[in-house]
């Protein structure tokens, strides 16, 4: 952002919002609207920073902190290097381009800054991929724990403490998927699956609060049910600008996820059946 906001160009800019459809697209408010929904996915490591409470020292204190600290200072570098990516390529330069970024560092005419940007965007879409398998395994973990999946996602490494299989069986799906699926499909899945996820967890709280009012909450949602359905309508609202094909995708994956409930989650539930049943 430092090196490349002295090579921005304002005319670039203009018009800030373009008409809703030209030569290269939809664009103006319905596509705002579109590119916040497929890029939502890029959201997904902060709330798996939850997933590593067990871990953390003071979970009351330190989880609030680590999700909503990192959050805010993510969403604002997010906004000044789009606005910097911008600035130096016109959007319509940038479409169907896979690597927007290393597009616009070439232009900047610095061959070594230019690699060095690269590098660091290629590490930063590493540790994301690292936070998400890291969040994921842990999801398992307590999935299994539960008895919704077979104990051997739950089984812990005798010396290292992780649930090392988990992490084998993940990994292995992930670059499978990651190799037969084209990242414009992939993006459009990843998003509406945690929009989704979403807004189960905001309908949980709300639906907690009613059947269960005494149980201990170590974390409270404040104003309920006031931010989990203003959670809930924000997450419908980028979904519904989403392609009817990957709303299609969800609901076979939908399928699957209750195919694999009904044939063995329900039967070896530990809350349904008791322990060790």
């Amino acid at each position: 952002m430092a090196i490349g906001s002295g090579f921005v160009n304002p005319a670039n800019w203009h018009p800030f919002i373009p008409d809703n459809t030209g030569e290269f697209g939809h664009f103006g408010w319905s596509g705002i609207m579109r590119g916040a929904s497929v890029v939502f996915f890029a959201f997904i490591g902060f709330d798996a920073v939850s997933t590593a409470a067990q871990e953390a020292r003071d979970p009351q204190r330190d989880m609030p902190v680590g999700i909503l600290g990192s959050l805010l200072i993510c969403t604002i570098l997010y906004i000044l290097v789009s606005a910097v990516l911008t600035g130096l390529v016109h959007y319509t330069d940038l479409v169907g381009v896979s690597d927007p970024i290393a597009k616009a560092v070439d232009i900047i005419g610095m061959p070594l800054i230019s690699i060095l940007i690269k590098i660091g965007a290629l590490a930063g879409i590493t540790t994301v991929i690292l936070v998400v398998l890291y969040g994921q395994s842990r999801i398992f973990f307590q999935i299994a724990k539960d008895g919704l999946l077979p104990p051997l996602f739950a089984r812990v490494h005798p010396t290292l403490g992780t649930p090392h299989l988990s992490i084998a069986i993940i990994g292995v799906v992930v670059a499978v998927v990651a190799a037969l699926t084209p990242i414009d499909i992939l993006g459009e899945m990843v998003s509406i699956g945690t929009l989704f996820a979403f807004i189960l967890v905001c309908g949980a709280v709300v639906y907690l609060r009613r059947t269960d009012p005494h149980v201990p909450r170590p974390f409270r949602t404040p104003a309920v049910p006031v931010v989990p359905v203003g959670g809930m309508l924000c997450c419908l609202g980028l979904m519904v600008f989403l392609p009817w094909e990957t709303w299609l995708r969800l609901f076979v994956w939908l399928a699957i996820g209750l195919a694999v409930y009904f044939v063995y989650g329900r039967s070896h539930s530990v809350l349904r059946n008791g322990p060790g049943k």
